[in-house]
């Protein structure tokens, strides 16, 4: 009896064994790995400023749809001010700063004007000022929206 159990015990505490350390070094390795997160791209790329001031003199501020998901909470409005296209810009959200992100506004074509939920008539600058995003003009040349919190 010994000699049919033991090989058969043996072989098995064998297996066992060879799983239990297979294991810790599999555990071992995965928890070592260095946890990183990788949030995406948190800047937006508008255009060069040149270009982007004559659109904004020309047609009025511009309207972005949301650039992070699609609750269109943060639909931004790109506006400029000023004769120098690399200074005076200015970043709002598409609703008025009296109300909720839900009443968003259209903008009037060709001027600087908003219509909101209540069909108010709003000036550019009456629009909600965001504090996790802001203009960034890079190398005096292109416009960025930078969209991370301060």
């Amino acid at each position: 009896m010994a000699r049919a159990v033991v090989p058969i015990v043996a072989g098995l505490a064998f297996f066992a064994l060879l799983f239990g350390v297979t294991w810790l070094f599999a555990d071992q390795a995965t928890d070592n790995r260095k946890r990183e997160i990788r949030p995406g791209n948190y800047t937006f790329r508008v255009g060069p400023v040149d270009d982007m001031a004559d659109i904004v003199k020309k047609e009025g501020p511009i309207l972005y749809p949301d650039l992070r998901d699609t609750l269109y909470q943060r639909t931004i409005v790109v506006d400029h001010q000023g004769e120098e296209p690399s200074v005076g810009w200015q970043v709002y959200y598409a609703y008025p700063a009296d109300r909720s992100p839900e009443c968003l506004v259209t903008h009037v074509e060709g001027t600087r004007n908003f219509v909101d939920c209540e069909d108010r008539t709003l000036p550019v600058e009456a629009l909600h000022r965001p504090v996790d995003a802001r203009p960034v003009v890079e190398n005096r040349s292109s416009l960025l929206i930078d969209l991370r919190a301060p």
